[in-house]
C-alpha cells in the first residue's frame, strides 16, 4: 500500500486561545482515533516554530549553517502525518478529514518508493 505525507499547514504567530484550540484539538484527536483504527496510520509528528529551524547547504566541501526556516512566509509546516491508503483519493479523504479537524490546510504527497523497501 502506497504512504502519504499529510503536511498541515498553521500560520506564524501565536496559538489561539483556550476556547478555540481546545475543541481543534478534541477533532483532531477523533481523526487520529479513526486513522489508527482503520489501521491507515503509520506515522505522526509535531513541530515547534519555524524559527528554531537550521537549514544546512553544501557549498563545495563545506558546509553553510543558517538559522531560520529555509523560506520565510506567513504559515510553516506545524505537523505532519504519515498514513498508507490504496490510491491518492483515499489519501485525500483522509487529508480533508485532517482539513476539517484543523480548520488548516493539509498537503497531501506520496512518498517515493515501496514502503516494504
Amino acid at each position: 500500500m502506497q504512504q502519504y505525507l499529510l503536511s498541515i499547514y498553521q500560520p506564524d504567530g501565536d496559538a489561539p486561545p483556550p476556547e478555540v484550540l481546545e475543541p481543534i484539538i478534541r477533532d483532531l484527536t477523533a481523526v487520529d482515533q479513526e486513522l489508527r483504527s482503520a489501521g491507515a496510520w503509520v506515522f505522526t509528528g509535531g513541530l515547534p516554530p519555524a524559527s528554531t529551524a537550521t537549514v544546512v547547504r553544501a557549498r563545495g566541501d563545506e558546509l553553510l549553517i543558517t538559522d531560520g526556516p529555509f523560506t520565510e512566509g506567513k504559515e510553516h509546516i506545524g505537523g505532519f502525518v504519515v498514513i498508507k491508503a490504496p490510491d491518492l483519493d483515499a489519501a485525500l479523504v483522509w487529508g480533508g478529514k485532517y482539513a476539517r479537524a484543523s480548520t488548516l490546510p493539509v498537503e497531501v504527497r506520496p512518498l517515493q518508493g515501496d514502503p516494504e523497501d
